[in-house]
């Protein structure tokens, strides 16, 4: 089966390079007046050396041909705002954006099923109508709103938080290992480092955690909830099991295939979604490298992007596969 899925993801991958060149390279602009002073816009000389030296002047089959062959390389491009190579530029960029993600994803999964398991067993009473306003209160409001309420209030108001960054300007990055500041910090032995670290990450994990578990509680009560009119739920009440057993044996149990669907989905999106978030709080990760590329149109830089959250999106979804053969091996096989 996990042979079968590679294959499958390959092809996906291949396509989606189709796809995303396509539209990279009918977005209206020009990538020579984005990257050059209107002084060396002006002359055609400099115009035309640009567009030579990145490949603009050739055939659109040309450019995606050779696209193609660097990718399968290893080459993504020079980057046209940083003049460095796009995987180094990645490398950079996607540890600072896991960093925020992955805490935010867990602290978002224990919160969400906690409070959509205890939602769906309440179903009609206040704690249920509270959460569901709570929940639909989250999905209501644009990211980057909540995440200019929160560095106000948290940053220019109280002051307990720092506006933006990953370090204090006190403290030098510790020897990069993972490149993320927390884990380097702390297999460098620098805890003072890694407390300034944590200390920069709890506002941008807390606005993507509470975005997050607004979305996912709400499909963990309406999972429960359908699992809960299921005959063999009745049957286990009326047997007499504890509330526990029946609750996470049987209720979760049932309800965590689409649970593990969405969550993988979520987290992935997580990666290319924090766009507005990271840009509001100044995070140099991946959705910040990503929105000045969009500014700049720089075209490697963009297909580069778009190329890693595409194979995060393939990834997520084979391991979520997998996980859901290994829970209900009925799966694995059909």
């Amino acid at each position: 089966m996990i042979a079968k899925r590679l294959g499958s993801a390959l092809i996906l991958l291949w396509g989606i390079t189709v796809i995303t060149f396509l539209l990279v390279s009918v977005v209206p602009g020009d990538p020579a007046a984005a990257n050059l002073s209107p002084q060396a816009y002006d002359d055609p000389e400099i115009r035309e050396a640009f567009e030579r030296k990145w490949g603009l002047d050739q055939p659109l089959i040309v450019q995606y041909g050779t696209y193609l062959a660097n990718i399968l390389r290893g080459d993504l491009g020079i980057s046209q705002q940083t003049n460095r190579p796009v995987l180094q530029d990645l490398q950079q960029y996607i540890p600072a954006t896991f960093e925020i993600a992955i805490p935010a994803m867990i602290i978002a999964v224990v919160i969400a099923i906690g409070l959509g398991v205890y939602s769906a067993l309440r179903k009609g009473t206040a704690a249920d109508n509270g959460i569901r306003v709570f929940s639909l209160a989250g999905l209501s409001t644009p990211p980057f709103w909540l995440a200019l309420l929160a560095l106000y209030l948290f940053f220019y108001v109280l002051g307990w938080l720092p506006s933006g960054g990953r370090l204090s300007n006190d403290f030098d990055p510790p020897p990069s290992v993972t490149g993320m500041y927390t884990i380097d910090a702390l297999l460098a032995g620098q805890f003072n480092v890694f407390a300034d670290a944590v200390w920069h990450l709890v506002l941008p994990v807390g606005i993507l955690a509470l975005l997050t578990v607004s979305a996912l509680l709400r499909f963990v009560r309406s999972a429960m909830l359908e699992v809960m009119d299921s005959d063999f739920v009745r049957s286990a009440v009326a047997k007499g099991l504890p509330r526990r057993t029946i609750v996470w044996r049987h209720l979760f149990k049932a309800g965590l295939l689409p649970i593990l669907t969405v969550t993988g989905l979520m987290f992935a999106s997580l990666l290319g979604g924090a766009v507005l978030v990271e840009q509001v709080i100044s995070w140099p990760g991946l959705g910040n490298y990503a929105y000045r590329s969009a500014l700049s149109l720089d075209l490697q830089s963009i297909l580069g992007v778009t190329l890693f959250i595409a194979i995060v999106y393939t990834v997520i979804n084979l391991i979520v596969d997998v996980l859901a053969g290994i829970i209900d091996p009925r799966i694995g096989h059909a």
